[in-house]
């Protein structure tokens, strides 16, 4: 070692800097470096530098390693240092640096090599070098033509040698045995086009023989050009999607403005309907009041002139007894006179019947009745306006019972409207007629011609629920909820639509007219709603979902499931409890 440190200072004085090899030794050991040949090692090959340059950022490599290391990087013209990264346009000039190797030879003659690090050593998830005893490297490429992986030590030869030019180098790779045909333990160099495998030549001229065959270079070639073409397609879809998010979040921003404006708009009208409605209650509290001080006022004025003249007429009617109880039949009649006479009295006073201020609650009363009743009907539009937002087309009906699935809705029958002879169960999910009328409100939504109820939820939007038959026909029904027609049979209107499904037979009525139905005879009948796109799909649901019916219009309300059940007693049927958590059912 002290050899190794005596030539160390020779060169290092050549170059102009004059250190002690106790300074050398004093430095080294006080900071705690081992200064040793890992040094002087190329951080590609990990052995000492052979041919050594230094790249413009200041790292040194062996020269041929760090042309093959950039070769790999020709494509992107943008070449860099393995160890810092720094990046050089165009490629650097490559130059052997004289003073290094000459340093480097005398350090090779000292018999002192560059140890590999443990970290350069091949664990268990490695490719490791084939070439290396004991303990193995990584592999740093695998080689085509020889069929086995090299470190970089062991991969010299292949830079170094003519005989190793034509050789094919790879990134290390476990599968090299891969190459190897099993039947004649030849490289497969060959690729058949007809069963779609590489083979080697002598599969070509015995079981492939009359194959389409061809070099796995121009398959790999031809391959290779499709896959760039695939690349390029996958390439524009990643831009066209780009594009798409990009326009679907400035969507999003503008949804959200025509939200938050909207809003703000409806709460000014709001607000405004509000302090109309306030001033309104004001002008009435004033009015009534105002009538109510000069009502009082009259009354009172009245009252005081009615007690006055009873105060006088006690007082005369005193002076009449008084004169009464006088014994001078002279003094009697001298004074009759003045006091038999009676002044006028005050008008007989007629007072209405009590009603006061009542009319004016009923006017009010009914001034609210009709802002409800207006309310109501204008608030269906309002309603009706806000779903029908709908920035993106109409997504494709699902196809699969999973798809439908994915909007379902639990949906509850309303008992207001249940026709009286109708009995519900399994909390407002089944529907059963029975022979006698039920104690039922009176209720103006109450069905009262047919055995039939709606649900008590709107649908709007996309939705999906099924109807099992449970017992006897039943017709399955979407409908608008309208109160002039509690009289009507479901279908027998443009207002709703009654598919019916029965024991041999299925048929769809609406607006009185019916249109039989062919499809698999099932117990449960599913229904897909599109509220927007103006879709409403009837299907059998069984081992297997068949479409049974499909209506396409445009609905301009909310709808309304619904039941209409057959006349014979103890007819079922049930909205079903559906659930997100099943098979998928094959179309």
């Amino acid at each position: 070692m002290d050899m190794f440190w005596i030539k160390l200072q020779t060169l290092l004085k050549k170059s102009g800097t004059i250190f002690s090899s106790a300074t050398l030794r004093g430095e080294h050991e006080q900071k705690g470096v081992r200064l040793d040949p890992e040094t002087f090692s190329c951080l590609i090959c990990l052995d000492l530098l052979k041919d050594p340059v230094a790249i413009p950022c200041g790292h040194s490599y062996c020269m041929n390693y760090i042309k093959s290391f950039w070769d790999g990087e020709d494509e992107k013209q943008i070449h860099s240092c393995p160890q810092c990264r720094q990046t050089f346009t165009p490629r650097p000039v490559l130059v052997k640096n004289t003073m290094l190797a000459v340093l480097l030879e005398e350090l090779k003659r000292t018999g002192l090599q560059a140890a590999p690090a443990d970290h350069c050593y091949a664990g268990p998830e490695d490719v490791s070098c084939d070439v290396c005893t004991g303990r193995k490297l990584k592999a740093f490429k695998s080689c085509l033509f020889c069929l086995i992986s090299f470190c970089e030590k062991h991969l010299q030869p292949h830079f170094e040698s003519p005989a190793y030019e034509k050789h094919k180098l790879v990134d290390p790779s476990k599968k090299l045995q891969e190459n190897i045909c099993s039947r004649h333990d030849e490289v497969m160099k060959m690729f058949c086009r007809t069963d779609q495998q590489c083979i080697c030549y002598l599969c070509s001229v015995e079981e492939h023989k009359g194959h389409d065959t061809v070099s796995a270079a121009a398959e790999r070639t031809e391959r290779q050009r499709e896959l760039e073409v695939s690349r390029q397609n996958i390439h524009q879809r990643i831009q066209d999607r780009e594009k798409d998010v990009k326009e679907l979040q400035q969507e999003v921003e503008a949804i959200n403005r025509s939200a938050d404006k909207a809003v703000e708009d409806s709460e000014k009208i709001f607000t405004e309907l509000i302090l109309l409605i306030q001033k309104r209650s004001s002008d009435v509290k004033q009015q009534v009041r105002s009538q109510q001080e000069i009502e009082v006022s009259r009354v009172k004025e009245l009252q005081e002139k009615l007690e006055q003249e009873i105060t006088g007429l006690k007082r005369k009617d005193a002076e009449m007894k008084k004169l009464s109880h006088t014994e001078d039949h002279t003094q009697f009649l001298h004074n009759y006179p003045s006091l038999s006479a009676l002044s006028e009295s005050t008008s007989s006073i007629n007072i209405r019947p009590l009603s006061y201020f009542e009319d004016v609650t009923t006017a009010v009363s009914e001034l609210r009745d009709k802002l409800q009743d207006l309310l109501r009907e204008k608030w269906t539009n309002v309603s009706l306006t806000v779903t029908e937002v709908d920035v993106l087309l109409p997504q494709p009906e699902p196809k699969t019972r999973a798809g439908f699935l994915k909007y379902s809705h639990l949906i509850t029958l309303d008992p207001n409207t249940a026709y009286t002879k109708i009995f519900l169960s399994e909390w407002n999910r089944r529907a059963t007629v029975l022979g006698i009328n039920l104690s039922y409100f009176s209720h103006p939504d109450r069905f009262t011609s047919s055995l039939q109820v709606l649900s008590r939820e709107s649908l709007t939007g996309r939705c999906y629920w099924e109807v099992e038959k449970v017992h006897g026909g039943v017709s399955v029904v979407v409908a608008y909820k309208d109160s002039n027609t509690v009289n009507e049979r479901f279908g027998d209107n443009n207002k709703s639509w009654a598919l019916g499904f029965y024991k041999s037979r299925y048929e769809l009525r609406h607006n009185n007219v019916q249109t039989p139905v062919s499809g698999p005879r099932s117990s449960r009948v599913g229904v897909y709603l599109d509220h927007s796109a103006g879709i409403l799909s009837f299907y059998s649901v069984s081992e297997t979902m068949t479409l049974l019916h499909r209506v396409q219009t445009t609905f301009t309300q909310p709808l309304y499931a619904g039941l209409l059940l057959c006349g014979p007693v103890y007819n079922t049927a049930e909205l079903c409890e559906l659930s997100l958590e099943v098979d998928d059912i094959v179309w």
